[in-house]
């Protein structure tokens, strides 16, 4: 017992995290490597280079257990995400890792590398960012074995895009050494998809750049865009540089990969602060209150998205989505049984005259099944169907006319329906606001 307890001491403690290799000074014809900064790291598969950098900006962001609850919990179409919600280490900022690749192409596949893998943690109260760069395709296996060591200190990976693009395109990469094993990752947070949700309608565009600029603060975070390469251009300067070109542009590939994994970063803190319950939205423009409000009913928060999708009402919400802003608040009042709310936002949307249809259907049903006023849901149904017929139907696609004839059917039943009870409850049997607006139309005429 004394000798195994003696072996059992000698196996590493788990959790200890692992220091740096040590990387090897660029000899003085080494242009590349002195252009870049970057050392030359070495494992037994053989070489690659790597760059470290450490910035103060943006800082560390506490992640909020409620942010990470909403981000982490997906409809029951997306199954990896509720997997990953299950995850223990991910409320562990310390088991993160943020990145972003720089590939040959941009369309993937078997012949696609990543030339460029960018790496970023919460280090110090900031973010430590290494970048494993191939000099040749015959350094992969260095870079990727490297890269899984990262991916074991750190298994909760944090990517703009990278559940399409980046992870698949690395497990490819992984898969074809058949020698490197694909690393196993605890979670993946994939930020384009809320940031999509959240700024899609005020900005059309949610590239990251283009939320540096319109989002975060840039200039605060030291995101100096200014004569940034064009992501389209950057395979083609890899190329150049194989086939013997200067290596001067790769500097700005590496600068570009950067301030993409610190924009990553500063997109989690804005994300993080805006989905914290906690958090303040009184500065918030109302169209990303209205994308916030929208994302939280997807998510199962009915309340908090009532809550702020009537800020964004209040906020001047422009015209073009006020009515799915009220749509949507009358259907949350609906499942949460206050009718007398989702009543007068329906009729309200009723008066609207380019649409109403849904709204009169919505009113029709109420006054029917719950106010038990048979001539009121005659009026609305009756209503709803005169929309329909008015509304100017341009539209060719075959499917769109099925789906309008059935809704026409759909009402016209509901008519019949209405006029039986009437009958049998001893009413009169139609709309009297409908007949006499047709009274006096038919009198002008």
């Amino acid at each position: 017992m004394d000798k195994f307890s003696r072996l059992a001491s000698l196996k590493p403690v788990r959790g200890m995290p692992q220091k740096f290799p040590q990387l090897r000074a660029p000899d003085e014809t080494d242009a590349l490597s002195r252009l870049l900064g970057a050392g030359i790291a070495r494992n037994h598969y053989g070489e690659h280079l790597a760059i470290r950098n450490w910035f103060a900006t943006p800082e560390f962001c506490e992640p909020s257990p409620v942010a990470l609850a909403l981000l982490t919990r997906g409809s029951e179409r997306r199954k990896t995400d509720l997997k990953v919600g299950r995850c223990k280490g991910i409320d562990d900022p310390e088991k993160w890792l943020f990145l972003d690749t720089e590939t040959t192409g941009l369309a993937g596949g078997t012949g696609t590398y990543a030339f460029l893998v960018g790496l970023a943690w919460w280090e110090s109260g900031g973010l430590q960012v290494e970048q494993l760069f191939l000099r040749d395709f015959s350094e992969e296996h260095s870079l990727l074995q490297e890269l899984a060591s990262r991916i074991a200190e750190r298994p909760v990976l944090v990517t703009f895009n990278g559940k399409t693009f980046d992870w698949p395109l690395l497990e490819n990469r992984f898969t074809m050494t058949r020698s490197i094993r694909v690393p196993r990752l605890a979670a993946h947070l994939d930020l384009l998809h809320p940031a999509r949700a959240l700024w899609k309608l005020r900005l059309g565009s949610v590239r990251l750049m283009d939320l540096e600029r319109h989002v975060l603060d840039a200039e605060h975070l030291g995101l100096h865009r200014h004569g940034d390469v064009a992501s389209a251009l950057i395979p083609q300067y890899y190329f150049d540089y194989l086939r013997g070109g200067v290596p001067d542009p790769l500097a700005d590939v590496m600068k570009h990969n950067q301030m993409d994994l610190r924009g990553l970063a500063a997109l989690f803190g804005k994300i993080n602060s805006l989905l914290d319950a906690q958090g303040s939205l009184e500065d918030q423009q109302s169209l990303d209150l209205f994308g916030l409000s929208r994302f939280l009913e997807r998510r199962g928060e009915r309340e908090r998205a009532h809550s702020v999708c009537a800020k964004a009402l209040d906020a001047g919400l422009p015209a073009e989505f006020r009515r799915r802003a009220k749509r949507g608040l009358a259907l949350l009042a609906r499942r949460d049984g206050d009718w007398k709310k989702a009543t007068e936002l329906w009729q309200e949307l009723a008066a609207d005259p380019r649409d109403g249809v849904e709204a009169c259907e919505q009113l029709a049903v109420y006054y029917e099944r719950h106010a038990k006023d048979f001539d009121r849901a005659m009026e609305f149904a009756q209503l709803a169907l005169m929309k329909l017929e008015r509304q100017n139907w341009s539209s060719r696609d075959p499917i769109a006319h099925a789906r309008r004839a059935r809704r026409q059917e759909k009402l016209m039943c509901r008519i019949s329906h209405l006029r039986h009870r009437i009958k049998k409850s001893g009413g009169a049997g139609g709309a009297p606001l409908l007949a006499k607006a047709a009274a006096a139309r038919s009198c002008s005429q």
